[in-house]
Parts: structure tokens; sequence; C-alpha cells
């Protein structure tokens, strides 16, 4: 692990200590880390919906088909 600093507001660093159980670089971790999969996870839906609107044409000729192949 690194070291760092951080500059923190004086309220949102009084929040850490009330929910930190006193261990306030746990906190920053677990929210860095949370920060990070949520930001990740964006990227990846714009980047999937991206190739969907890209290709929305196909996928729905593609979709008609198989439906109308079920309903036989």
């Amino acid at each position: 692990m690194k070291t760092i600093a951080v500059t923190i507001d004086q309220d949102t660093l009084d929040r850490v200590d009330r929910f930190g159980g006193g261990n306030r670089s746990r906190v920053i971790r677990e929210a860095v880390r949370d920060y990070l999969a949520r930001r990740e996870r964006a990227v990846e839906e714009e980047r999937e919906a991206a190739v969907i609107r890209r290709h929305r044409g196909r996928l729905a000729r593609q979709a008609r088909a198989l439906v109308r192949a079920q309903a036989r």
C-alpha cells in the first residue's frame, strides 16, 4: 500500500469519522474503490450502448425473425 495526502473539507471528514469506526483510511479506500467500480461500470455500459446503437437495425431484424420463427 502507498500513503498519499488528500485534502477533505471538515464536514466530509466529520461524516467519515461518524461512520468510519475510527479507521479513516479504510473508509477512504472503500469509497475510492466503490467510486472507481461505478465509473468503470458506467464506461462499460456506455460502450455497450454505443455498440447497440450502431447495430440496432440489424438487431431489430434478427429479433423480428426470431419471433416469427418461434410463432411457427
